[in-house]
């Protein structure tokens, strides 16, 4: 991503960068795959969210693997299909594209938390950014096991990285869905204080 990117230009560009990233980010694949299954309403289980980790929740390994993909898959595109109206307008599609998964219209604004769509985002952007989110999401949650906290510390070493290395255009758009993630997150910040919040694979 080339620094640093214009963020007074408001031509129609980045406007329909960012609407066409926000009705792309809302597809809620993970209710469409669980409905698709016969497991009803993936939204009556565990913390009601659409992403993956609740999707895990059914059990069915295979459709949050799937679920994963396609959420990190819709960030990804977004960016990479407003890329060629420029860098810009790339950055705003994949900020839309995560605001799409967090309050969708389909779905009276109540989607998910956008860590799956940020990755495939972060990825599309500057890949050696969405490798460092998923590294350091590997290691929280293979010695902590609680996927938010695994989110919060991927979601926050990713605009810091950015910021020491140089890359400021990076760093600003990271920063800006890392607070996004933050937000959606104040339910699990409060249950982690308490000690309260679920770990990966319970039900």
């Amino acid at each position: 991503m080339p620094d640093p990117i214009n963020w007074s230009l408001s031509g129609p560009w980045y406007a329909l960068a960012l609407a066409f990233g926000y009705l792309l980010g809302s597809i809620p694949f993970g209710l469409i795959l669980t409905r698709f299954a016969g497991l009803g309403d993936i939204r009556s289980i565990g913390s009601g969210n659409i992403g993956t980790t609740n999707v895990l929740r059914t059990g069915r390994k295979d459709l949050a693997i799937a679920t994963l993909a396609l959420d990190a898959l819709k960030g990804a595109a977004a960016v990479l299909i407003a890329a060629q109206w420029g860098p810009g307008a790339a950055a705003f599609a994949g900020i839309g594209a995560v605001i799409g998964h967090c309050f969708p219209v389909w779905l009276k604004f109540k989607g998910g938390k956008g860590v799956a769509t940020f990755l495939g985002v972060v990825l599309a952007l500057y890949w050696p950014l969405g490798l460092v989110f998923a590294a350091v999401w590997i290691y929280c949650a293979v010695f902590t096991r609680f996927s938010s906290f695994s989110a919060l510390t991927g979601s926050l070493a990713v605009p810091l990285i950015a910021f020491v290395s140089g890359h400021i255009a990076a760093a600003e758009v990271t920063g800006l869905l890392a607070l996004l993630i933050w937000a959606k997150h104040h339910e699990n910040i409060r249950r982690l204080l308490k000690g309260e919040e679920s770990r990966i694979g319970s039900k």
